[in-house]
């Protein structure tokens, strides 16, 4: 049952990964060792979270073995004492046979020799990705050059300076423990080594997006039961969009420019032109048109040919321009269709039919399911009833879990008394052996603590260098950022959860059992300071971050900066949310406009052009009849009369999208 228990877990892993990354990434426009990167990072550390759970609950059947090992005299249950403790007579037996009697194998139990191993490959697999192999995959994703080979130096190159900086600081490291007196640098020393400096660093930006998610998860559900706020919050981030849209697309506009010379300027006969050709195919079709004329620059003779290299720049300025104006593009699409549908809401919340009505046509995909499940009352309930209360009640759990969390994080040291609600229900449920009770509060717990850290990597935005866009709009530096991050998070994060429940060899009794996962972590007696100071006291400031995060203290400090976030009592923030509901009205009327034309079209068309035939269908285009004289004459009209109209629509789209 183990084994097959352990395969379903790493096949539901990787399906999950895979929907993550064919949700923010394109499967069939990037490159291929990009997204194999990508996928194999994100599996590996969504791997981690779920085999951990039933790696404590291994340890803890262990641990049972090898105290029962210890008793004095093995105690040998016979029937007749077995049948008693059923019927109740339990108190004829001792204690600690009571104890050795439920000692059971769980059902998730892992064989000896497996987890070590496992743990190890996807460990040091994981850190061999986001140290070495990612940030080389994204210097040759982001490279403007032509060749793989220039790719690969343009790689090295930035790698080379990025590494020579961390290599400088390990060497000084590394001879301040060679010199030390007291220690001998070993191979496994020099292990503890990495993996102590690994996990420092990651801990470090572990508490500061922790901190953050502890806040802000339970707060945004609370706020989002609350529709006023949602459609206010909406509103500025339709104008902050807006801005970032026109911004994108006066970027393209100048890097198509540039293009657009350099096109002018190299013959079709110079060695360089096969470069400015590979450029042209990053260009938007109706550019690449444009440019395929053999049309005149106004200032030809002044032209200046370019170099390889200023075209490798031009190169990497045209794919980011085309990224960043497809993604705005996209993110404003389906920003829009949010706000409307919030202002549907806020509509139908008064009708007395209790039905819900959206103000634009649905897709066929969409109407399908709203015809058979999904239903306009159904609808209604959900989004004016249920949904506010559901909300709410979310958010009072995950902030339980917060106040639980926050509380383990600043108490997790005390080993007398224990004061670890989590190292408390897990001892409880190791006495009792609750194994599975034991792996499910092992599961929420991580999995919560991975919530409020992943969450935040794919919300924050670093400018335009770094952000998570759903609907496949996340480039490739983005992506392996991602993977390089959750990397870099994730065992510090297990290491902490571990010292929650007091599994940690920090934190728990020498004499335990520890878990297979901290066996590939080695013995950091080598850098006590950090192992017995670092990683317990440190966490404590989540307490101070979870404070800042409520009262906004980043968002305020971003806004001081020029970069926009949403604050409730701000006037940027209202100036911005009135913008915003002035943007969507005008969209509001150019997407009516164009509904109520293209339906006229429909409708004259099918009056004019169409004919209803003996089975009731009704069938487009003209009327099928002898080719004769008076065949030919209807033709011309049918067709000059729907040409006519065809122009007059046009005409009135674009006075409309100008008035």
């Amino acid at each position: 049952m183990s084994v097959v228990t352990l395969g379903l877990v790493l096949v539901a892993v990787f399906f999950l990964a895979l929907g993550l990354l064919h949700r923010y990434g394109d499967l069939r426009k990037q490159q291929r060792m990009v997204l194999l990167g990508t996928l194999a990072s994100w599996y590996l550390c969504f791997l981690i979270v779920f085999i951990l759970p039933l790696d404590v609950s291994t340890t803890i059947y262990k641990q049972c073995l090898l105290d029962n090992a210890r008793l004095p005299t093995p105690v040998t249950l016979t029937t007749s004492t077995r049948s008693s403790n059923r019927t109740g007579n339990s108190s004829t037996l001792d204690p600690t046979a009571r104890e050795a009697s439920v000692c059971e194998k769980p059902w998730s139990y892992i064989p000896d020799g497996v987890l070590p191993v496992f743990w190890r490959v996807v460990y040091w697999t994981s850190q061999f990705l986001t140290w070495l192999l990612l940030p080389f995959m994204q210097s040759y994703a982001r490279s403007g050059a032509f060749s793989r080979v220039g790719k690969l130096k343009a790689a090295l190159v930035e790698n080379a300076i990025y590494y020579g900086t961390y290599l400088l600081i390990f060497i000084f490291l590394l001879i301040y423990v060679a010199a030390h007196p007291q220690w001998r640098l070993t191979w496994t020393e020099f292990q503890t080594i990495s993996i102590t400096a690994a996990n420092t660093w990651g801990l470090f930006l572990l508490v500061l997006l922790l901190g953050y998610g502890l806040v802000e998860i339970p707060r945004s559900y609370w706020l989002s039961s609350c529709h006023a706020h949602l459609l206010a919050k909406t509103y500025f981030k339709v104008a902050k969009m807006a801005s970032e849209k026109v911004a994108a697309e006066e970027n393209l506009a100048d890097a198509m420019e540039e293009v657009s010379v350099v096109n002018a300027s190299v013959k079709y006969s110079h060695s360089l032109r096969k470069c400015v050709d590979t450029i042209l195919t990053k260009c938007p079709i109706e550019y690449q048109e444009e440019m395929g004329k053999d049309v005149e620059h106004p200032c030809e003779d002044r032209l200046v040919l370019p170099t390889k290299r200023s075209l490798v720049q031009l190169h990497t300025k045209v794919i980011s321009a085309m990224q960043r104006c497809g993604q705005t593009r996209v993110q404003w699409s389906m920003l829009l269709e949010r706000v409307f549908h919030l202002e549907d809401v806020a509509k139908s919340r008064s009708s007395p039919t209790y039905r819900f009505v959206r103000s634009f046509a649905t897709t066929e995909r969409d109407s399908c399911v709203r015809k058979f499940l999904y239903t306009p009352k159904v609808e209604w309930y959900w989004e004016c009833v249920f949904r506010q209360v559901f909300y709410k009640l979310l958010a009072l759990l995950l902030f339980l879990l917060s106040v639980v969390v926050v509380w383990s994080e600043c108490t997790f040291f005390s080993r007398h008394p224990v004061l670890s609600l989590f190292a408390i229900v897990v001892r409880v449920t190791q006495h009792q052996r609750y194994y599975i009770c034991t792996e499910v509060v092992c599961f929420v717990t991580i999995l919560f603590l991975c919530v409020c850290v992943y969450s935040t990597v794919f919300q924050i935005r670093v400018f335009n260098f770094y952000c998570l866009a759903p609907h496949h709009q996340t480039d490739a530096y983005s992506l392996q950022f991602s993977g390089m991050l959750f990397c870099r998070l994730t065992p510090p994060l297990c290491l902490n959860f571990l010292g929650l429940i007091h599994m940690d060899p920090a934190v728990s009794p020498q004499d335990r059992i520890h878990t297979s996962y901290t066996s590939i972590m080695g013995s950091m007696h080598l850098l006590s300071f950090i192992s017995n100071g670092f990683y317990i006291y440190y966490p404590v400031l989540v307490l101070l971050l979870c404070f800042a995060t409520l009262y906004n203290l980043g968002s305020r400090c971003l806004n001081l900066l020029g970069v926009h976030q949403y604050v409730a009592d701000d006037d940027l923030s209202s100036d911005l949310v009135d913008e915003g509901k002035e943007l969507v009205r005008r969209e509001r009327r150019k997407r009516q406009k164009s509904e109520n034309a293209a339906n006229a079209s429909v409708s004259w068309r099918e009056r004019y052009g169409g004919v209803h035939g003996a089975s009731g269908g009704s069938r487009t285009g003209y009327v099928e009849i002898k080719d004769d004289q008076e065949t030919q004459t209807k033709k011309s009209i049918i067709g000059f009369a729907w040409r006519n109209s065809d122009e007059q629509q046009r005409s009135l789209l674009h006075s409309n999208d100008d008035g």
